[in-house]
């Protein structure tokens, strides 16, 4: 019967076993001199370009792709829905007085959920008429870049108001197009920012009102009571809540918004 291994010995028992299995490593990977060669790399390198063209086309893509990506959550802010989502939910909850309640992070959730949904029929759009057919390598990528706008740019157009788009010519000086397809995208993306900020704005107004009016009916009666020094807010925070459950308020509210981008 051997005895146990004592605790001074247990580094340079793991020492020895950390050994072996380099060694056994190294070993496996000299006896399978093909399979250690299977091991997949990423190098990227930029050349002259002029043996291989196309190449240099295929790596100038992938950066695009990787910019794309890195300014993603920008695209997100300014070509979708969730501008006006996000403008009206904290105007909701600066009228309810809740403070932090819904927190921002169920807020910015919750927003982001319903612009895939508004936005649905645009990504599907864009998946069937360029994503796809760039995928089963059907079009080129210019082609899949001209074909992707095409529905985003409807999009834009559909929630952008002509005032706020001629704002960017009379900034730049440019020559007033003659049709929809003259403007250029980057000019439509932020008049329609603009524009949701607006909407956003007249939206969060709206909302604002019933609960401005209960502020003024609990203040107007802690007033007549001779209760002066009793913070209105506190005690019309309540009878807000209850407001607002009574009316089913998430539900109105997230079925008038989306119905705004019907």
């Amino acid at each position: 019967m051997t005895s146990p291994v004592s605790r001074k010995s247990w580094p340079r028992s793991a020492k020895t076993l950390l050994t072996a299995l380099s060694l056994l490593t190294a070993g496996l990977l000299l006896a399978f001199p093909a399979a250690a060669q299977t091991i997949p790399t990423l190098t990227m390198e930029l050349a002259a370009g002029q043996a291989e063209p196309e190449k240099v086309s295929v790596l100038l893509e992938i950066l695009f792709l990787l910019t794309v990506l890195s300014m993603a959550p920008a695209i997100v802010l300014t070509m979708t829905s969730f501008t006006r989502i996000i403008i009206v939910f904290h105007f909701l909850r600066q009228a309810m007085g809740t403070q932090q309640m819904p927190p921002n992070q169920i807020l910015a959730s919750l927003a982001i959920f319903m612009t895939v949904v508004i936005m649905m029929p645009v990504g599907k759009a864009i998946n069937d008429t360029a994503l796809q057919p760039y995928l089963n390598e059907e079009i080129g990528f210019d082609e899949a870049l001209e074909k992707a706008q095409i529905p985003a740019r409807e999009f834009l157009f559909k929630h952008t108001r002509e005032k706020d788009l001629s704002i960017f010519y009379s900034i730049t000086k440019m020559e007033r197009p003659q049709n929809k397809d003259e403007v250029p995208t980057m000019m439509l993306v932020a008049a329609f920012t603009i524009s949701e900020l607006k909407t956003g704005f007249t939206i969060g107004f709206l909302i604002y009102i019933p609960f401005l009016i209960l502020d003024m009916v609990v203040a107007s009666i802690l007033l007549s009571m001779g209760m002066m020094m009793l913070p209105p807010a506190m005690i019309s925070l309540p009878f807000k809540i209850l407001l607002f459950i009574l009316v089913d308020g998430w539900s109105l509210l997230v079925g008038s918004l989306v119905n705004t981008f019907g």
